[in-house]
């Protein structure tokens, strides 16, 4: 037994002050709280501690920060966390919900597999595209549902972001003395400051238009779990509102660059993706950025403070700082156009090309998501429109180009390379995006898989027996395509991207 804990730690490792057939008892241990996994259940006890950023040193403000703590994680866990324990008896003597006044409380929740938690996925390498649009499907609805922030409320400000991001730097400077750390933090800093004042119109239109709401607040792979091949989140900070309530941007920003720290490029483009494509909040691509790298220097921060205080090299710093200093670096955006028939593969192509590890951060926009989008339809409903009638009607389509047009010229302003997922039948809509890429003044591309017609119509045909894609394509829509296609010119084939190798089942 470690003499170093509490008298009460210690007297809660006894397997025998449990309830149930509890075999042993394990105990995890943060700068903050003591977890105590016991049988089919876990124990959560918060540390009688004062910092800057949190204050559990009565037991009055400990019992409510549980009372918070089981509050805000049931609006997405109630299954895990159960209820706020009392704990009676004596420190050395302790009784779980027993009779008498308290001495301590407890957040009690369900158990779980550690190995599941993402972090432990992805460290095995099973962390997968499937499971970050899960998160996607999660988080999108948990914060169109999350509570918003007053107009009149400090969160979400300019002074509260730019105070949250001034002090990494305060800190840091002085945990990191050293000549080399200082010029490096130096640079960060005087590109955060540029990205304060030139974002302050863009921050403040977000937080009018209710995009700072009552987050999670520390959604990185490590409080994320998989749970019957669900992925859950859980362990949200109760402890400090300014750290919970967000600009919605800002928390996806955390798990953005999570998977970045984890080496997963590729999914972490396809987490972006997903989540925007859910949400339709493509604003928040002009701040992600800077949330990004303010998110790359809190772990800095942490790191730098948690090896000072076990007197060991700094280990972890240097790369959460290399990786601040990859997102300010923003690689030259390029925009992509898809060409092709439905289910030629131009939807699997892009997959795979948000996926690529080795391609820059690219945001895409699909034709068939947006199309509902516009007309108020849910991303899997069903407009029963006919080929060149309703939502496809020459004047809706025409409606659905000038959006995709609108969105991808927001994004390239705000640095982002952009796919466009859409069939580009038509040589004017396409010339319309290269004058968009001349506009810009970034290098333009056409993604145009290839399928047989045979392929064309087996794959329609799968996928509408599925029922789980936007697109509303059937045969009698490929048969009129195939009539009004306006096949690439020869100036055009100059701008194809080479071919990708499709999987069998490719759509779009």
């Amino acid at each position: 037994m470690n003499q170093n804990l509490p008298p009460l730690i210690q007297a809660l490792l006894q397997a025998p002050r449990y309830p149930g057939a509890v075999q042993q008892v394990e105990l995890l241990q943060t700068h903050i709280s003591w977890v105590l996994l016991a049988g089919d259940y876990a124990y959560k006890i918060k540390k009688p501690v004062k910092l800057h950023f949190l204050d559990f040193s009565t037991l009055a403000r400990r019992r409510t920060c549980c009372e918070d703590e089981l509050r805000l994680n049931r609006r997405f866990a109630p299954d895990i966390y159960l209820e706020v324990l009392a704990i009676t008896g004596s420190p050395q003597q302790p009784q779980l919900g027993g009779a008498g006044a308290p001495i301590e409380y407890a957040v009690k929740m369900r158990r779980f597999a550690q190995d599941a938690r993402l972090d432990h996925v992805c460290q095995r390498g099973k962390l997968g595209s499937a499971h970050l649009s899960d998160l996607a499907d999660t988080l999108a609805a948990f914060h169109a549902a999350a509570a918003v922030a007053p107009d009149s409320s400090r969160f979400g400000t300019l002074d509260e972001i730019a105070a949250e991001a001034r002090d990494n730097f305060t800190d840091l400077l002085a945990l990191l003395p050293a000549a080399c750390w200082q010029a490096r933090l130096a640079a960060l800093r005087s590109w955060t400051e540029a990205g304060l004042t030139r974002l302050a119109p863009l921050m403040a239109q977000r937080k009018q238009a209710g995009c700072v709401r009552e987050c999670h607040g520390d959604l990185h792979l490590a409080n994320l779990v998989l749970i019957d091949q669900r992925v859950r989140l859980f362990d949200c900070i109760e402890f400090n509102d300014d750290l919970r309530w967000l600009d919605v941007a800002n928390e996806i920003a955390f798990t953005y660059v999570d998977l970045l720290a984890h080496g997963c490029p590729g999914l972490a483009n396809w987490f972006v993706n997903e989540v925007l494509s859910r949400s339709g909040d493509y604003q928040a691509a002009g701040v992600l950025r800077f949330y990004a790298v303010y998110r790359a220097m809190v772990r800095a921060k942490v790191a730098a403070i948690r090896e000072e205080q076990r007197r060991v090299e700094a280990s972890e710093v240097p790369a959460y700082l290399s990786l601040a200093e990859v997102l300010v670096a923003v690689p030259p955006a390029r925009l992509v156009i898809t060409h092709g028939l439905s289910g030629c593969g131009k939807t699997r192509a892009s997959d795979q090309w948000l996926q690529d590890d080795h391609q820059p951060p690219c945001l895409r926009l699909r034709s068939d998501i947006e199309r509902k989008r516009l007309f108020g339809l849910s991303l899997t409903g069903r407009s029963q429109s006919m080929p060149d009638a309703g939502i496809y009607a020459p004047e809706a389509r025409a409606q659905t180009y000038a959006r995709l047009r609108d969105l991808a010229g927001l994004l390239l302003q705000a640095g982002w390379s952009v796919m466009v997922d859409a069939s580009f039948l038509k040589r004017r809509d396409r010339d319309d995006f290269r004058a968009l890429a001349n506009q810009a003044g970034v290098p333009f591309a056409i993604l145009a898989p290839l399928a047989t017609p045979a392929q064309l119509r087996e794959r329609i045909l799968a996928r509408n027996a599925l029922g789980r894609d936007a697109s509303e394509a059937t045969l009698e829509v490929l048969a009129r395509q195939m009539q009004v296609i306006e096949p690439l010119a020869p100036d055009e084939c100059r701008d194809v991207l080479p071919p990708t190798e499709l999987a069998p089942n490719g759509s779009g």
